[in-house]
């Protein structure tokens, strides 16, 4: 059972994230509201199109902010208590610096997994309507690329034809077993090509050693084969990088088909490595921040603890920016780039909890 100055710190520190939560929502739906808005200006659609478009993109975008929002919460809420001076009467009654530290730390943590457990999945389902929606609106929309059991699927609209691609999987920048169907605007078959190996470094494929069938004529082979298309070994990889829409089922059923396929996991397993530690990720950044305002003079500036707050915030995200991109990159492993950043925040909060009692 929760003791009742556990029960106030809590509802405090709740209330704070609440409220900075609802500043910084409010901001992220003003700059996503423009940015749709100045998508769909060539289109004619109603003006309540770009609010929904924003209303289902904006938790994604949340999503990757509650670190900061944790940050200056905790803030916010250690110069609330030093405004009303409660630190002193908290230690008249044998409340010690460490103790409010471990309630809100731990409130960070379960915080940090209904976030994952709920809201992120929330966000996930919302992020992949609103892909689906402005597909509709975007030059992309003739042609996509799926994953499945059964490899790489394309559809491709070029020069008045369909086409139909499978691969069975990814080697380098070449598709290896590849069948391609090739269809008139009236999805009528015109002919099909297989290939053992394409190479699709550039948007003029080469497709080596094809066999060619077309209705009622003789198969034929051909040493190589140019065939355009909208798609390189580039633009595949990007169709499949907004991992922020699918859910943690979707993630590991992704990642199957991916291996199954030959594709590279690591951005997949970077993601779950980051929606893994993310509740540990809140409360650290909960206890660093509290770290920082017991060891810093109470007659700072509120602007000054602010922008303190602020600069921490970018100096951290850059720092995991940098790490996942180092692991992208297979520089250094996923697991380290996920939690070196966790550790180092870790070592630094242990070495200013030195005579943090004594604040």
């Amino acid at each position: 059972m929760l003791k009742i100055y556990q029960k106030y710190l809590i509802s405090q520190f709740s209330s704070l994230i609440l409220k900075i939560s609802l500043i910084f929502f409010s901001l992220v739906f003003i700059l996503n509201v423009f940015e749709e808005i100045n998508f769909l200006k060539d289109s004619n659609v109603n003006f309540i199109y770009p609010l929904i478009l924003t209303f289902l993109n904006s938790p994604a975008v949340f999503f990757k902010i509650f670190p900061f929002i944790f940050l200056i919460s905790t803030q916010f809420f250690f110069l609330k208590i030093m405004d009303k001076n409660e630190l002193p009467i908290y230690k008249l009654f044998g409340l010690s610096n460490f103790k409010i530290l471990s309630t809100i730390v731990s409130f960070s943590f379960i915080l940090g997994i209904f976030i994952v457990l709920i809201f992120y999945n929330f966000s996930a389902k919302l992020k992949f309507v609103y892909l689906d929606l402005k597909n509709d609106f975007s030059n992309d929309n003739k042609y996509l690329a799926v994953v499945t059991e059964n490899g790489l699927w394309i559809k491709d609209e070029i020069n008045k034809s369909i086409n139909i691609i499978n691969a069975e999987k990814i080697v380098e920048n070449s598709l290896i077993n590849v069948s391609i169907n090739q269809f008139n605007p009236e999805f009528k078959l015109i002919q099909t090509i297989r290939s053992d190996e394409v190479i699709i470094s550039d948007y003029l494929w080469i497709i080596k050693n094809p066999i060619i069938a077309k209705k009622l004529e003789p198969t034929e082979k051909k040493d190589q084969l140019i065939f355009e298309t909208h798609f390189n070994i580039d633009k595949i990889k990007g169709l499949f990088s907004n991992l922020s829409s699918l859910n943690l089922i979707e993630l590991n059923k992704l990642k199957k088909d991916y291996t199954q396929l030959g594709y590279s996991i690591n951005e997949i397993s970077l993601h779950q490595q980051k929606i893994l530690s993310f509740p540990i990720y809140l409360s650290l950044m909960t206890l660093f921040a509290s770290i920082i305002m017991l060891n810093i003079k109470q007659n700072k500036p509120k602007v000054f603890n602010l922008l303190l707050g602020i600069m921490l915030s970018v100096i951290v995200y850059y720092i995991n920016f940098f790490s996942g991109t180092l692991a992208q990159n297979e520089k250094i492993p996923i697991v380290l780039s996920v939690w070196m950043p966790l550790i180092v925040l870790l070592l630094l909060s242990v070495i200013g909890t030195i005579r943090i009692n004594e604040k």
